[in-house]
């Protein structure tokens, strides 16, 4: 009975992780369609339900060591609530870069774009693609899934670098477009930094399943602006 109370627990925490997942899904792109349409509001909003997302990793942080201390669980079952920490941590952060980018849209205000932005939503929706994807094959326990899908960040980093020499060229053509340019960069190493969270993710499902703990080959770059 105590062994079937726990698999129940321990399912409605793998629950709690998706339903955080979607809220970071949610924020995530709702923050590059708010930069997208300079929609302050949306920005606005992004930035106050952080706070929702926060609370939920916390409240999943505190079931987790509940069910460590009363349940004594085996070995097989720490790794699960391991990843259960891991994940809730990496989405959290993603999170962060989601009220980021609705900062940098609070930032640029009321100003015109300095161009039409089309590779940073194609970051965006490349990115929670992969989120969507890693979250799946936790649920699943997909091994083969979680070592698939961190080999996709070569295509965020690809259009990251490319954001980057587009936005160069502009500001060799007008340096007066410096500021926007370096905020709208940032906005997309947000994004090029959740893909890499996306394979965090991904380590922790193949830790989960077979024990070994290995670094997926992925370009670690310093943070983005989450906390601003």
């Amino acid at each position: 009975m105590l062994r079937q109370t726990f698999e129940r627990d321990l399912q409605r925490l793998q629950d709690e992780v998706l339903a955080l997942g979607s809220m970071v899904e949610r924020a995530l792109a709702e923050s590059v369609d708010a930069l997208k349409r300079r929609d302050l509001v949306a920005a606005h909003r992004i930035i106050a339900d952080d706070r929702k997302i926060n609370a939920k990793r916390f409240a999943i942080e505190g079931e987790v060591l509940v069910l460590i201390a009363t349940q004594q669980p085996m070995a097989s079952d720490l790794r699960v609530l391991a990843a259960v920490l891991e994940t809730a941590t990496e989405l959290e952060r993603i999170g962060d870069y989601a009220k980021g980018i609705s900062r940098i849209s609070q930032m640029i205000g009321d100003a015109p774009l300095i161009k039409p932005l089309v590779d940073i939503p194609r970051m965006s929706a490349k990115a929670l693609d992969m989120l969507h994807r890693s979250l799946d094959a936790f649920v699943r326990q997909d091994v083969v899934a979680a070592r698939a899908i961190p080999k996709e960040d070569d295509e965020v980093d690809a259009l990251y670098n490319q954001v980057y020499r587009e936005l160069l060229t502009y500001i060799i053509e007008d340096p007066s477009r410096m500021e926007q340019a370096n905020q709208l960069l940032w906005a997309a190493h947000n994004l090029e930094r959740a893909a890499d969270r996306v394979t965090n993710i991904c380590e922790r499902v193949v830790f989960t399943v077979t024990g070994e703990m290995t670094e997926m080959d992925t370009t670690d770059t310093e943070e983005g602006l989450a906390a601003v």
